[in-house]
């Protein structure tokens, strides 16, 4: 049994004791930290020269700064009342200002994105490794403790959000000749999830329980959804197949596309007006529009929100089984769920079911429900429902006859919906997590990014259970080889990390009926800093040309899969924003890429951010088409002030549009009574400065025009 511990500097103590003070240090990346630990062998390791101390992980959670200028005093409240107590990563501040502890070293293997971008201690340190490689990879540096935040129940715990590393790292330190120290902290808030996340207590050394260590657990506010991830995420679910699999990550994109499944579902005739409005030309590849009657299952890396949220909606309700004949006969319509004269005949044919029964046998098919619990067989080998003999042979019409009266309305049992790696969401998200009826949860299997992110421990069965697989994730840039970079710049500076996006595309390959999408937005900045994300080449690629796949824009989809080098190039310029499609037919012109006197056709030469909004103007207005599908944080006066910001913000991103907001703000009147609470939360109703003052006014202005369009 874990040793129940009351104290971190005794927890740190105990494990000094046990391996020394070369300490190398594995924690789960994002939720899963256990901060209070992890902080206490900082400071104890800071305190004292003559430990080391390696700290390795990923995706290190900060609490945002409050932004300067007119935002501040907008966005202050709102982390005080998201984050709360929050307690920080002591590292952190120290790694950002370059003063770390010399016997402190800090390697992540993915970075939350963009965060460490001008970090060079952390640029230097970094991991590269596919996520399903980080378990070996962070072994063979020796690690020697492992901690883990956790929750638990009677009996057991479980590693909730970050069964994806801790299990394989177990496995691979279980013949270990150094000492290993497993510790935990265990957290009230935290979900329990069972299946492959539950552990027996002995699986860890120490266990951390004290109230003084329960601060508020880091949580991802739902973010607002621009326009060109609504519109690629509209295409993007037309790729998705009904009675097939899914997988989205975290944030806008993710959001989207839960929102488009959602609309297709459930409003189908908006849907389909929006993709008619798009008008988009037709394209090559499969493309859905009916709801979703046989529903989808979900094999990801990060559960997410959105995820949660199509399972309430009912578009996630297609159960997996791990096992592969049952699996089989459900792809193949020759079983259903139901218990059925069908399915005792299937599970003959497939020797599921012997003629005789034994005691292997009857164990399994009572586990998926096909036989009663109440079904057993004695000594002498011979079956008893509920006390009463039957003859032991599964080809007697009698016995048939009493086995499924027994199971009469009953369906197989323990297929799951979902399968990930880890979690991290908003507040409400937790929450709904917690409260999940245990029906509910016992169809959601956190486990290994061995099972969610590759096909490798079980292909025949994985390969079933992700019939049709789309696996929807984004990128930075493209080249028009189609290769694709999401985690570095061409300079090598780490942005966030391969994750598992390597292992999705390259499963997509493996699978006959999977595809890989990957979403880039068009463009990036504004202004003249307007850049295209679709260039002639790139000096970095994450995804290799020869594993290009399906690329989605705001401006439709680009299917690339075993296309010649020159029809690759015309589909995304074909999806490339039109302010740029000249100069990126230049450049493929002039390297011969495509044949001489090619011309892009007319059909795609308006994609712009403007045809965008007025066709998507109407949709929005009707509420289809919300900055917050799933909820947020903020409350609606947030909500509107973090709207008209984000307006004033890209406005006065071009020099002609700021000054004619700067000379029409000057000539403004004094602001409008029902503007003044909002002024007010911006410390802008009483302004001392002329920048304050024309700040106020164009604000108010803001303000004012948005009421006129709600």
């Amino acid at each position: 049994m874990s040793e129940i511990m009351a104290s971190v500097a005794d927890c740190v103590e105990r494990t000094i004791a046990r391996v020394g003070k070369q300490i190398v240090l594995a924690a789960p990346l994002g939720l899963g930290k256990p901060v209070a630990l992890i902080n206490a062998f900082y400071e104890r390791a800071a305190s004292d020269p003559s430990i080391s101390l390696h700290i390795l992980t990923a995706l290190s959670l900060e609490r945002p700064p409050r932004p300067k200028g007119v935002a501040g005093p907008l966005v202050g409240p709102i982390l005080e009342r998201i984050f709360e107590d929050y307690e920080e990563l002591a590292y952190m501040a120290p790694l950002r200002a370059g003063k770390l502890p010399a016997n402190i070293q800090v390697s992540e293997f993915y970075f939350r994105a963009g965060a460490l971008k001008g970090v060079p201690v952390a640029q230097r340190n970094y991991i590269s490794s596919n996520y399903t490689h980080a378990a070996r990879d962070l072994v063979g540096q020796g690690v020697n403790v492992i901690a883990q935040l956790v929750a638990g129940r009677e009996g057991e715990l479980s590693l909730s959000c970050n069964p994806d590393l801790t299990l394989r790292m177990a496995e691979l330190l279980k013949d270990a000749e150094h000492p290993v120290m497993f510790l935990a902290q265990l957290h009230p808030e935290l979900p329990f999830m069972g299946h492959d996340a539950a552990v027996k207590p002995e699986f860890f050394d120490l266990l951390l329980d004290s109230p003084q260590y329960n601060q508020r657990l880091f949580s991802v506010p739902n973010v607002p959804i621009p326009q060109a991830d609504y519109a690629a995420a509209l295409h993007a679910s037309t790729l998705v197949v009904d009675g097939g699999t899914l997988q989205i990550g975290i944030g806008a994109l993710g959001d989207a596309v839960a929102q488009a499944c959602i609309l297709r579902h459930h409003n189908n005739a908006a849907y389909r007006s929006m993709l008619k409005a798009i008008d988009t030309p037709p394209v090559a590849i499969e493309q859905h529009y009916d709801d979703f009657d046989l529903g989808l299952y979900v094999s990801t890396e990060m559960f997410v929100n959105g995820m949660l949220e199509l399972i309430k909606a009912g578009v996630i309700t297609r159960k997996v089984y791990d096992q592969l004949q049952l699996q089989q006969g459900l792809n193949e319509g020759l079983i259903s769920e139901a218990i059925d004269e069908r399915m005792l005949n299937y599970c003959r044919e497939q020797g599921l079911l012997p003629r005789q029964l034994d005691q292997s046998a009857l164990t399994e098919l009572q586990y998926w429900g096909i036989f009663s619990e109440q079904l057993s067989l004695n000594q002498a080998g011979e079956l008893l429902l509920a006390g009463q003999p039957l003859s032991n042979d599964m080809d007697e019409p009698e016995t048939r006859k009493a086995l499924l009266a027994a199971t009469q309305g009953q369906s197989l049992r323990h297929g799951c919906l979902l399968h990930g790696g880890f979690f991290l969401g908003p507040k409400a998200f937790y929450e709904y997590l917690r409260n999940m009826p245990e029906a509910e949860a016992e169809q959601i299997c956190m486990t290994g990014v061995e099972r969610t992110n590759q096909l490798l421990e079980n292909v025949p069965l994985y390969s079933a259970q992700r019939r049709r697989a789309r696996f929807i994730n984004t990128g930075m840039i493209v080249s028009l080889d189609g290769s694709v970079a999401s985690d570095a710049l061409e300079d090598g500076t780490v942005i966030s990390g391969v994750g598992g996006q390597y292992n999705f595309v390259s499963m997509a390959h493996d699978m006959p009926d999977a595809r890989s999408i990957l979403c880039i937005r068009a463009t990036r900045g504004q202004g003249k800093a307007l850049k295209s994300n679709i260039l002639p080449n790139y000096g970095h690629t994450t995804i290799p040309r020869h594993l290009r796949d399906v690329i989605v824009t705001e401006y439709g989809i680009a299917d690339l899969r075993g296309q010649s080098n020159a029809e690759v190039v015309k589909r995304l310029l074909c999806v490339a924003d039109s302010r740029f499609q000249d100069q990126l037919l230049k450049a493929a012109l002039d390297s011969g890429s495509v044949e001489p006197g090619y011309e892009i056709p007319e059909a795609y030469r308006n994609n712009t951010p403007q045809r965008l909004a007025e066709i998507l103007a109407p949709f929005y207005q009707q509420g289809l088409l919300p900055d917050y599908p799933f909820g947020s944080d903020l409350t609606p006066e947030e909500q509107r002030l973090v709207e008209t910001l984000r307006v004033l913000e890209s406005n006065m991103g071009h020099w002609r549009s700021a000054l004619s907001l700067l000379w029409s703000a000057w000539r403004e009147p004094a602001p409008a009574a029902e503007v003044k609470p909002f002024l007010v939360r911006l410390e802008l109703d009483q302004p001392s400065s002329w920048r304050d003052r024309i700040m106020a006014k164009l604000v108010a202005k803001q303000l004012q025009r948005s009421a006129l369009h709600e």
